[in-house]
């Protein structure tokens, strides 16, 4: 599956718009993550435990949307976009959408 944040696929030409597709994951937070992340804050740095959540979110979100652009039978999506909201304290969502398409 090709994914492009542009309108496009360099090369190729769209043949057929199949809709929206999109992927979304919810994450909570650890206590014990949240104790190093607060030592963390107070010395400076990367918080490498937040770090690596939020990038094993994006890859499963990510995952979803393909599979439901898959589903439609599409060869790539266009226009994917990323967005993040918190649904209650301590979790966020990740959320990907594009368009699919099918390929010439």
């Amino acid at each position: 599956m090709r994914l492009s944040t542009t309108g496009n696929i360099v090369d190729t030409e769209i043949e057929e718009t199949l809709g929206l597709v999109r992927g979304n994951t919810i994450r909570a937070r650890n206590v014990g993550r949240d104790i190093l992340a607060g030592l963390r804050n107070i010395i400076g740095g990367e918080i490498k435990d937040y770090t690596q959540m939020l990038s094993d979110a994006r890859e499963e979100a990510i995952s979803r949307m393909v599979d439901e652009a898959n589903d439609l039978g599409a060869d790539a999506v266009i226009e994917v976009r990323f967005t993040t909201s918190q649904t209650m304290g301590g979790a966020a969502e990740i959320l990907v959408y594009g368009t699919a398409v099918k390929l010439k």
